[in-house]
């Protein structure tokens, strides 16, 4: 089942990654070098595993941030190329442990870590990651850097708990969906994005435009997964459709669809998500509710507004190729919804 949305106003051109992904191309494979070196490990299933997940085509898209960010600042040294492996891990022992309790079969079109080595292993695995993200924080000797990216990882942790104690919870209201997705997505982004402005020794003023940035670029982004889930789209993203739904995850899309909806609309939601009694067509008839109510349509909108507030964010720095391609970085993220 596709999903249907006004394509009116779409671009001729679609916005894309390249610009930045040349941007940064040398600093990327830098930190490229620095997570191979440091997934080295004797006990050999650890780099046999991580090497799967960081090596399955993901776009790098949170060290990229923390490049970028660094870059535009004006930073000319070499701390943000560690601190941008380190983002990574943080990165990746969560979507190890994601999978695990998502009991996820795909990642990226590959089949998951957990799918091929079982759950022990990629729990394991995924502390591991996190234990050299903490050993590369403390060889950068900041005890700034290392509070923000510890206090990122126990916010994302934090999150992924709210998630789950919403799972199934058709009374979620939008004030805790939001709180769920700015712990568990946006804070990474935010601490990335943050770090750029920390290394490069800028005034609090623009770390905290930074912060800003990030925040609201990460809501946007999550905001554009959970309207991907209903659509055929995911397909091309190597990810099946309704994913969420099959799971019982309360995004934004089921929030303002039962919100909407009248009591027996209601009643098939609670079914669906609460009960988690499904059947093959559940699928079709909740995309189908979704587009009666606009609830798709709706949350690309919310995207939009914050990627606005991200954009705005940017205003505070001097333009270069940097700052441009940010902001550009933006458009792709809300545009990934077509």
């Amino acid at each position: 089942m596709a999903l249907v949305v006004d394509l009116e106003g779409e671009r001729q051109k679609k916005p894309n990654l390249d610009k930045l992904q040349a941007l940064v191309a040398d600093d990327l494979k830098a930190v490229n070098e620095v997570i191979v070196q440091r997934m080295e490990s004797p006990v050999a299933l650890i780099p046999q595993l991580a090497g799967h997940l960081v090596a399955s085509g993901g776009k790098r898209l949170r060290p990229i941030l923390t490049l970028a960010s660094a870059r535009m600042c004006g930073y000319q040294g070499n701390r943000h190329i560690p601190l941008a492996a380190c983002v990574e891990f943080i990165h990746t022992a969560t979507l190890l442990h994601d999978d695990v309790v998502d009991e996820s079969e795909l990642r990226r079109g590959q089949a998951s870590a957990n799918a091929v080595w079982g759950n022990q292993a990629s729990v394991l695995v995924g502390d591991f990651l996190f234990s050299r993200a903490f050993q590369v924080m403390v060889a950068d000797g900041a005890i700034k850097v290392l509070k923000i990216l510890s206090d990122a990882s126990a916010v994302i942790a934090e999150g992924e708990v709210m998630q789950l104690m919403t799972t199934g919870d058709t009374a979620t209201g939008e004030a805790n969906y939001l709180e769920v997705i700015t712990a568990k997505t946006a804070e990474l982004f935010a601490a990335a994005c943050r770090i750029g402005a920390v290394v490069a020794e800028r005034p609090k003023a623009e770390e905290d435009a930074l912060l800003s940035y990030g925040t609201n670029l990460g809501i946007a982004f999550q905001l554009i997964d959970d309207v991907l889930d209903y659509s055929a789209k995911q397909a091309e993203l190597g990810k099946t459709v309704g994913d969420d739904f099959r799971e019982g995850k309360i995004s934004l899309p089921t929030i303002l669809a039962f919100n909407r909806g009248n009591e027996a609309e209601r009643t098939f939601w609670r079914r669906t998500l609460e009960d988690m009694d499904q059947t093959d067509d559940d699928l079709a008839h909740a995309i189908t509710l979704m587009t009666k109510h606009h609830a798709l349509s709706d949350t690309v909108d919310r995207a939009r507004h914050y990627g606005a507030v991200a954009r705005d964010a940017l205003g505070i720095f001097p333009d270069n190729a940097q700052k441009q391609a940010l902001l550009e970085l933006v458009d792709f993220c809300i545009e990934r919804a077509y």
